[in-house]
């Protein structure tokens, strides 16, 4: 029995982690309250300007003084979306989710991505290559609006803004709105009466001034806030490397966005256009910038001239990210176990959009893959019965060499080998079910869908724990009588008692994980029992006690 020990190991390292884990999230350092900054006047208000053909960013002249505090802005609200679009460069300085609550105690307090308490809004202008701001309406230009609310009322919304100077220029930049939809449509339309040619760039940009990268060092941390953009390869930049990052780069297509669990917003340029990405940080701000730069469009005087982008602003919902960008649903990031998680999700989303309720869609998915898993879990079942009931002979065989332990060893294992036993059988159901418990660990943590979703009775969210603790119990109750069934894992009286001990210690571990996780660990176990429990009575004959 000696050889079983790496079961031990096994489980109580992974105890060991998953403690910690749990740990470190509820001890997580809370983020440093931000301090609010305010924009200074000058060349220095400006630094958040990109660069337009190379040159270097605009000056302030020309352009509206804002001294960080909003003249006016709008209200713009459809049946998904809450926004606040300042009319000082028709930034979107808040959205608010209306079909996401915060929590299912606050269902009317939605969740809100962008928000102006954080700096973290989306920005959208226009850059000259004449270096004049007065040439081009940047993100501090003032805009005007038809009026001060724009409320949904058909299948879709229209929001125009409008800036002009006195040399003959008229920018309409408007958003589209479509309902049900958390995707934007963004239209900048230059018209040219300057009597020269136009030649510049648009710039879309993310700026994010918070402090708060998650928090937390441990497993549920990984849920990543940040930064992203997509070349054909996902890079991600982290809030804290965004002082020494420095992206310039020449990308087809793609997007920029920034991430937080469960949701993110999005520039989505055209697929066919070279953008320049690029990342900035403004250090007395704490301001950090991710955005692109569109190519060079030149407008003849008479004439009008277009730039056409998306912007998204929702939840990871990854059958809609997988519609509108490549690369755009890797957002949806379960790190380390992405090859585990991501077949686990394709396969309980194809299970959900039968049974449409995500607890029983948890059930099925355990049984499909207990049913896959079936014939290697049925050798390890078999071995562990033979052990059982060879396990008088093992005794003798301890007995007659326990005074001499290399015969000892050397008669066990030709002992093991005769009878065709693997000794350490009994570890593969734990091997195999432990990636399959991590990979369902992330989906639960990162795939939006699984938020605050309901099974029956009390089990109103399946993403947190059990509030009555019910799971929990009749998870240590599985694992108890599955030790029952299995033989001795050790010899050693110490080892024993811990291993008896160890229904104990995971019951009280799994007291904080996500309903819907130990639910899985319930399923399987119960039909680990019922296919032990028929193996081993087969092969213990039916006087034979089957628990021991």
């Amino acid at each position: 029995m000696e050889q079983q020990r790496p079961l031990l190991y096994l489980m109580l390292a992974f105890m060991a982690f998953m403690i910690w884990s749990t740990w470190s999230q509820r001890n997580a350092p809370q983020p440093i309250p931000q301090q609010q900054t305010t924009q200074g006047n000058g060349s220095n208000q400006q630094l958040d300007v990109p660069q337009a053909g190379g040159l270097p960013a605009v000056a302030a002249s020309g352009v509206p003084n804002t001294t960080g505090v909003d003249a006016q802005s709008i209200r713009v609200k459809t049946d998904v979306l809450d926004l606040e679009i300042s009319l000082t460069g028709g930034s979107i300085l808040e959205a608010d989710l209306l079909t996401y609550p915060v929590s299912l105690e606050e269902l009317d307090n939605p969740v809100r991505i962008l928000d102006k308490n954080k700096q973290y809004a989306a920005q959208s202008g226009l850059i000259n290559v004449t270096k004049s701001a007065d040439d081009a309406p940047n993100h501090y230009a003032l805009f005007t609006a038809e009026k001060e609310e724009f409320v949904m009322e058909g299948d879709t919304l229209v929001v125009p803004l409008t800036w002009m100077n006195e040399k003959g220029l008229n920018v309409v930049k408007t958003y589209t709105f479509t309902r049900g939809k958390f995707l934007i449509d963004v239209q900048q339309t230059l018209n040219n009466q300057s009597g020269t040619v136009w030649s510049g760039n648009q710039y879309q940009q993310l700026t994010h001034g918070d402090n708060d990268t998650g928090g937390g060092f441990g497993l549920t941390s990984v849920s990543f806030v940040g930064g992203a953009y997509y070349n054909g390869k996902y890079t991600k930049v982290k809030l804290s490397e965004f002082e020494d990052t420095d992206v310039s780069e020449q990308i087809k297509g793609g997007w920029a966005a920034m991430l937080e669990h469960y949701f993110l917003s999005a520039w989505i340029p055209g697929p066919d256009a070279k953008n320049n990405y690029y990342t900035k940080f403004i250090g007395d701000r704490n301001s950090r910038i991710i955005g692109l730069t569109s190519p060079t469009l030149s407008v003849p005087n008479g004439e009008a001239g277009q730039f056409n982008s998306q912007f998204y602003v929702g939840p990871k919902t990854q059958k809609n990210l997988i519609k509108m960008s490549p690369g755009l649903d890797l957002t949806v990031d379960y790190g380390l176990f992405s090859f585990v998680s991501k077949p686990i999700f394709w396969v309980m989303n194809k299970i959900q959009s039968v049974v449409s309720n995500w607890g029983w869609t948890i059930i099925l998915m355990t049984l499909t893959l207990k049913i896959l898993f079936f014939y290697p879990s049925a050798i390890s079942y078999r071995s562990m019965a033979k052990m059982k009931k060879l396990s008088p002979k093992l005794k003798e065989l301890a007995e007659k060499h326990k005074d001499n332990p290399q015969a000892k060893q050397k008669a066990t294992m030709e002992f093991y080998k005769k009878e065709k036993i693997n000794p350490l059988g009994g570890c593969l159901p734990i091997l195999i079910q432990m990636p399959v418990f991590m990979g369902l660990y992330w989906v639960l943590l990162e795939s939006v869908e699984l938020r605050q979703a309901p099974w029956i009775m009390w089990f109103h969210d399946l993403s947190v724990m059990d509030p009555y603790y019910v799971l929990p119990l009749l998870m240590g109750l599985s694992m108890y009588i599955q030790q029952r069934l299995n033989p001795p894992a050790v010899s050693d009286p110490m080892q024993q008692k811990i291993f008896q001990f160890l229904p104990v210690v995971f019951t009280v571990m799994f007291l904080f994980f996500p309903a819907g996780l130990v639910l899985y660990w319930v399923v399987n176990n119960v039909l680990s029992i019922i296919q032990q429990y028929v193996i081993t009575k087969k092969i213990m004959g039916d006087t034979a006690p089957v628990l021991n």
